[in-house]
């Protein structure tokens, strides 16, 4: 009898093949555990989103745990997929909702791309002859990076090879290219390109690319590309110890943030705006993300909106006016400005709206969406999501 449910989570893409691949390891996965409901969800641009699954699975089962299929912690496994489990336990307070960590620095995952290493034609029986470049995609969280900076040394470790060198393939640097420049140099007689990623999509079709580019150039130097990650019973093995650990109740680093977790005094710093927002300018300095104290008291929020000719024949006009209704009728008018600008780059796409100093962009903005967006951001500190445009820090 099936007791409890897991979701995966998978980031999503706009190219259906590679959703497909997602959705074949999380088949792979249920075949594995017929005892286990199994579905799944996406972060972002694809369906189902990852909150409707979550919801389906508490509406039928006692136990759910997400299980974010992210190789590490940055920007939406610290923030977008808790946030989204935090309303949700609210909605289903009955239900024990766990949240997984992401699959992470393991030794199962170097042993992995070690593996995928030697399916490849290039490793010698004397590995100080050969190169390594190990890829990964790069992310704006130095906590990520520096974990996969971490995978690549475990990868490395008494392999005995000439050098691994560790570069991204986007976002961050150092770049493929200038790695793939650097170990030439060093006059490796093979070089083997490991990809870290999980499944094969668009960025792996671009690392392939530039390989094919740096063989023309230096076609003394004998080089391949491993195949990403995949199925395999190493990915399964960590798979599931990150679900017994949430088994076990082993906490996630945000269940004790104070911005999604109610602590003794710290009440008021709960919500998901204000983790989203504090968190993101964490990164930058302590002092950025401390509240400044002024001499006088100012305006909560500062809310612009787009005046421009395609904004206004759209309803822009009527959308300010509504929202400053709104904000009288409430007596919120001295403490939320509302401003009429010039055009914010964003036509075809709106009216726009941009909420200062929280950096939020909303497109698409209506006078029938003004109620919500006062109630719900202006005064809650929640995101409309469904017309948010971009998050600025």
């Amino acid at each position: 009898m099936i007791k409890e449910a897991v979701v995966f989570i998978g980031h999503g893409s706009r190219r259906g093949n590679s959703n497909e691949k997602f959705e074949q390891l999380v088949d792979s996965y249920r075949q594995r555990h017929p005892e286990q409901d199994v579905s799944h969800g996406y972060i972002e641009l694809a369906k189902p989103f990852m909150g409707l699954a979550i919801r389906q699975a508490a509406e039928n089962f006692a136990k759910v745990t997400a299980m974010p299929l992210l190789l590490f912690r940055a920007g939406h496994a610290k923030n977008d997929i808790p946030i989204e489990i935090g309303e949700i336990r609210k909605e289903f307070p009955k239900v024990n909702i766990r949240l997984a960590d992401v699959i992470g620095v393991h030794p199962n995952m170097a042993k992995l791309a070690w593996l995928r290493a030697c399916e490849t034609n290039s490793l010698p029986d004397n590995p100080e002859d050969t190169a390594v470049v190990f890829i990964g995609r790069g992310s704006s969280d130095p906590d990520a990076n520096s974990d996969f900076y971490k995978l690549s040394r475990i990868f490395a470790e008494g392999r005995n090879f000439k050098m691994v060198l560790p570069c991204f393939i986007g976002i961050t640097d150092p770049k493929l290219e200038e790695t793939l420049d650097l170990a030439s140099r060093c006059r490796p007689k093979k070089l083997i390109v490991v990809p870290y990623f999980l499944l094969t999509g668009v960025l792996i079709e671009r690392i392939n690319e530039k390989v094919a580019n740096f063989s023309k150039d230096y076609p003394w130097v004998k080089t391949e590309v491993a195949e990403p990650l995949g199925m395999h019973d190493k990915l399964f093995e960590t798979i599931e110890y990150r679900l017994e650990q949430a088994e076990s109740g082993a906490p996630m680093a945000c269940d004790g943030c104070r911005y999604r977790t109610p602590l003794p005094q710290q009440e008021e710093h709960v919500g998901g705006l204000k983790a989203l927002l504090w968190s993101r300018r964490h990164s930058f300095t302590h002092n950025q993300a401390m509240p400044q104290e002024h001499t006088h008291k100012p305006m909560k929020k500062h809310v612009l909106v787009c005046g421009n000719v395609d904004c206004v024949d759209k309803g822009a006009i009527k959308m300010l006016a509504s929202l400053r209704k709104d904000l009288k009728d409430r007596g919120l008018q001295k403490e939320i400005g509302v401003t009429r600008t010039s055009c914010m780059g964003r036509c075809g796409e709106g009216p726009t709206v941009a909420v200062y100093p929280d950096g939020i962009w909303y497109r698409g903005v209506q006078a029938s969406d003004t109620e919500e967006l006062t109630e719900k951001h202006l005064i809650n500190d929640q995101l409309v999501t469904r017309l948010v445009d971009d998050i600025l820090t």
